[in-house]
């Protein structure tokens, strides 16, 4: 079957998804239909947003679904009627067996990871978190539980000591969108060779997972050694984002600030632990074990995000204390 001449349902919600779907559209794959999350009131307004996959679906003419529930009747029989040979899913929802077993060559999943490591909702967020040096893209087709069926391509992609998750986001993005075509090829040749993650799995000594993350999974556990403290903020920058305490020390004002931008300077030091280096105009270093964390881009909640030198203007740094509070998830 040419690869070309597929009939493909194409489903995604977020930025990550457009990417895979531009390259399909470019290179004149026969996209018949995409499936994507409903339009989400958002901001002061409370507007109704479209997701970014049907902004960009939108502007090529291609059609769109929308489904509140995916066993719902009615949209089972429009996805039905679009005949599609061939389902894409990337950074979409989990899918009910009556959706993904519905086209003869399967439905298959773009992962951010190198399965069966990071299955999950977080992959990238937790391969930095980690201070993994590498990582990876897998296409696998869809089974019954979740990031679980069968690989059929896979891509290293290496990750740097400044890479945060906007970085390795972008990167993935652009290597994706070429594997999902490749992908799309190696199936229409009907030659391929899957692998079973289980049979991968007796290889790996430790299997990491990727669960979701929510707001309080990001405080800053200052109490652990300098490099985890580097990489847990970068693994959540620029969202969700790794967050801290400040406490006045005279008085019972509590500020709380998102901290995306860090550099780990490793050197002993007799500084007690969370204790401010400062000359309060260029630098701002907090002690941990095994050296300093050197913030250089923060948010105070309801202010906007600045660099270092624009936060000092406005902020005594003499008058507050850090709270060493354990995150939940280190």
């Amino acid at each position: 079957m040419n690869a070309k001449d597929i009939r493909i349902v194409y489903m995604g919600t977020p930025d990550f998804a457009v990417a895979p779907l531009k390259e399909l559209v470019d290179k004149n794959y026969n996209v018949v239909g995409v499936i994507t999350a409903t339009d989400k009131r958002a901001g002061r307004g409370k507007k109704l947003r479209e997701s970014a996959v049907k902004i960009y679906a939108k502007e090529q003419g291609l059609t769109i679904l929308q489904p509140e529930k995916l066993k719902d009747p009615k949209f089972n029989k429009q996805l039905q009627g679009l005949m599609p040979d061939l389902q894409i899913v990337v950074a979409f929802r989990m899918l009910p067996e009556m959706v993904w077993q519905l086209p003869k060559l399967g439905t298959f999943n773009l992962h951010a990871s190198l399965l069966p490591q990071y299955r999950g909702a977080a992959p990238i967020n937790w391969a930095i978190i980690n201070g993994d040096q590498m990582t990876g893209l897998s296409t696998f087709l869809i089974d019954k539980e979740i990031d679980t069926g069968k690989i059929l391509m896979q891509e290293e992609i290496e990750i740097t000591k400044t890479d945060n998750v906007g970085s390795l986001h972008d990167k993935m993005m652009e290597k994706g969108a070429k594997l999902v075509t490749e992908t799309v090829d190696l199936l229409s040749e009907n030659k391929y060779t899957s692998k079973l993650q289980n049979e991968l799995i007796s290889n790996i000594s430790i299997l990491k997972p990727a669960p979701k993350i929510f707001k309080n999974d990001c405080k800053i556990n200052w109490q652990q050694e300098g490099e985890k403290i580097y990489n847990f903020i970068r693994g959540l920058s620029p969202y969700p984002a790794a967050w801290t305490i400040f406490q006045s020390m005279d008085s019972d004002k509590v500020l709380s600030a998102k901290i995306f931008e860090t550099k780990w300077i490793e050197e002993e030091h007799d500084f007690m632990l969370l204790d401010i280096d400062s000359d309060k105009k260029t630098y701002f270093h907090v002690a941990v074990p095994g050296g300093f964390i050197s913030i250089n881009s923060i948010q105070l909640e309801g202010k906007k995000r600045m660099n270092i030198t624009d936060f000092l203007r406005g902020f005594d740094v003499e008058n507050y204390l850090i709270d060493p509070k354990p995150s939940c998830i280190v």
